[in-house]
């Protein structure tokens, strides 16, 4: 018999996707009898629960349980799952992805051959809708400039890394690292790894295994999105100061040049020094350029006319997690690295 898999999935409000979540689900290689679909719901007020249980009740061959979120914050809904999942292994999903039909069956292949404590695989990043902003945010988000260089954006080589999106992982590997800290509304999963590496552990990137994944539909949505990315990772790092990397330390010092030209610009208009506001209108042209040209050069044939939008959102990225950052090690006063 196959080891029993347990997939869980932190969701609220999914109205416009679940379905094709559990479409996705229930067309898995994997043996439907050996997977149980936990949807732990943060109290959706939508059309989310009515489209779960008539999917369930339309494929009994399925087990899809739904579990109250009443917190309503991923890194408890994530626990709650954890805690009555059955399953040998455990795969984590979002309900705004698509897995590949092979993604359970490759998870869990890894798993059993020990590459790794967790396992993940790639996004291939979609727009939420049709609009100019949400294509061009999924291009964004699956930039060169946007993602920092994750694996697990735009790598093509399985290979050992910081940290993997939805992770796989076994009953045991949880047993010993323990749940997803609850403090944390962002940056959960980072942590967990973050902890798992400390422990010896290992994180297995393999691009074979696929997920659609569908990123934000609004310029709005995306610079909350990122701001809390941002914030959060102030607090994780009052713990685990040294899981920092150069691709997280760029915008928030990107956008602490960028705020301070701005203050001397205004200085330099009002004094009447226009050299010094031309020098610091060339850092502004500078930042711009560099977003410009890494758009055209580091992207497959993006259409033209996305190319304004896909550099709105790479610098509402860029300046919405600076900020984020910023602002919660202010409001944190100041880091106390333990480690």
């Amino acid at each position: 018999m196959s080891p029993s898999v347990s997939v869980f999935i932190p969701c609220y409000n999914e109205s416009s996707t679940i379905e094709r979540l559990l479409q996705s689900l229930y067309n898995q290689s994997y043996p439907r009898s050996s997977m149980e679909i936990l949807i732990i719901d943060g109290m959706s007020t939508d059309d989310t629960r009515k489209k779960i249980k008539a999917f369930s009740d339309a494929h009994v061959e399925l087990s899809i349980r739904i579990i109250d979120n009443e917190k309503k914050f991923i890194p408890h809904a994530l626990n709650k799952g954890l805690k009555v999942a059955k399953g040998d292994f455990l795969i984590r999903m979002d309900a705004h992805s698509i897995p590949a039909k092979n993604y359970v069956a490759l998870c869990v292949q890894a798993l059993k051959e020990r590459k790794g404590d967790n396992v993940g695989g790639r996004w291939d990043i979609q727009p939420g809708n049709d609009s100019y902003a949400a294509r061009s945010i999924a291009i964004a988000t699956g930039h060169p400039l946007g993602s920092g260089g994750a694996n697990y954006r735009s790598g093509n080589k399985a290979c050992l890394v910081d940290t993997v999106p939805f992770g796989a992982f076994s009953k045991e590997t949880l047993n010993r690292n323990g749940f997803y800290n609850e403090t944390l509304l962002a940056n959960e999963d980072y942590e967990w790894n973050t902890r798992l590496r400390k422990q010896g552990g290992k994180i297995w990137f393999d691009p074979a295994i696929r997920c659609q994944y569908f990123a934000r539909k609004s310029y709005r949505a995306l610079s909350k999105q990122y701001f809390n990315y941002g914030y959060w990772k102030v607090i994780m790092l009052q713990s685990n100061s040294k899981s920092i990397r150069l691709r997280q330390i760029i915008p928030p010092t990107f956008t602490l040049i960028l705020f301070l030209s701005a203050i001397l610009l205004v200085l330099s208009l009002l004094i009447g020094w226009s050299y010094m506001a031309l020098l610091i209108g060339v850092v502004f042209f500078a930042y711009i350029a560099s977003l410009m040209l890494g758009t055209l050069l580091l992207s497959n044939s993006i259409p033209f006319y996305l190319v304004p939008g896909v550099i709105f959102a790479l610098a509402t990225m860029h300046l919405s997690w600076g900020s984020g950052f910023w602002v919660s090690l202010i409001a944190n006063k100041k880091l106390n690295p333990v480690n």
